[in-house]
């Protein structure tokens, strides 16, 4: 019970300072990309920012470097993996530079519908009747929010469905990662971030870097300064709120993590509307409302999946 209760604790310690770090870090994207439109420049450097850091940190704390990992497994699920980060990465700044960050994270809240639906495909998991009707008023509320949008825009709410999918599929196939290889969560996280920086870089000097050096006035002046120091912060919280990702992930189901994350869009959608104060209409908070209510209750029906992702942990050797 002590064991039980120290992992409860290590989880809720972890995810309250993700959902911090998260919404510090959206707030921060959004304030930076309506100065500096590069969402694919937001992308590198938030990978660069992994691989830079997590070599020495990870190493000053003590993260083992050795994993075997055969080729043929490598390609068939760590290349895809690092593809993907990257292109959800994409995706997500291209919706929050479209629309605003409440709107974003109102659409990421379809999260759970997407884990459901995933994990019966793929891992033929099964849930009752009570989840599947949660799922109702989380669509319902992203359907009224998406209509009474006023700052609504097709491609940042296509951007944020794509996002959502995409971090779904990636939760469910680093859990299988971890599982198969032993390796641990924040070595997947550098092995990853680094492949993503390799494949992203032709990527990023195809759309952005010609455009910066040849069609920006990004001359260095005070403004400049201030983009600069807003991409170095918002690289150092992508990375902190990957580390805690991560972590959560490793330590709980691919449905609990959903339900964590879900979670956290409650808090960021908050955030956003309290610091950044994006304009909204009455029937766009009730939107938004419905569906973070459809959240609530949706958690509400699979915490069990938490005490037993619990007592699996003290069990284990």
């Amino acid at each position: 019970m002590v064991v039980a209760s120290k992992e409860v604790a290590t989880v809720a310690f972890l995810c309250c300072i993700w959902y911090v770090v998260s919404s510090g870090s959206n707030v921060v994207g959004k304030t930076l990309l309506n100065q500096f439109p590069y969402p694919m420049t937001v992308t590198m450097v938030q990978l660069l920012s992994i691989a830079i850091y997590s070599g020495p940190f990870f190493n000053l704390w003590g993260v083992r470097r050795f994993v075997d990992i055969s080729w043929p497994y490598y390609f068939k699920l760590i290349v895809p993996l690092a593809l993907g980060k990257f292109v959800g990465s994409v995706f997500t700044h291209v919706s929050l530079w479209k629309v605003p960050v409440s709107y974003t994270h109102t659409v990421k809240a379809t999260m759970p519908l997407f884990s459901v639906i995933l994990s019966r495909i793929i891992l033929g998991e099964k849930q009752c009747l009570k989840v599947y009707l949660s799922l109702v008023p989380i669509i319902a509320g992203v359907a009224i929010a998406s209509v009474t949008e006023l700052s609504f825009d097709l491609i940042g709410l296509m951007s944020a469905l794509a996002a959502t999918l995409q971090h779904t599929l990636q939760n469910i196939y680093s859990k299988k990662v971890l599982r198969d290889t032993g390796v641990h969560h924040l070595r997947l996280l550098h092995i990853l971030g680094r492949l993503a920086l390799f494949m992203f870089l032709p990527v990023w000097l195809y759309f952005d870097f010609w455009h910066l050096v040849t069609v920006s006035n990004f001359n260095m002046n005070n403004e400049s300064y201030k983009v600069l120091g807003l991409l170095l912060t918002d690289g150092i919280l992508s990375w902190l709120q990957n580390i805690l990702a991560f972590s959560v992930m490793s330590m709980v189901t691919s449905l609990t993590y959903a339900v964590a994350s879900s979670s956290k869009r409650i808090f960021v959608v908050a955030a956003s509307l309290f610091v950044i104060g994006n304009p909204v209409t009455v029937n766009n908070v009730c939107g938004m409302a419905l569906a973070l209510f459809g959240v609530i209750a949706y958690n509400k029906k699979t915490r069990i999946h938490f005490y037993c992702d619990i007592q699996s942990l003290r069990c284990s050797p």
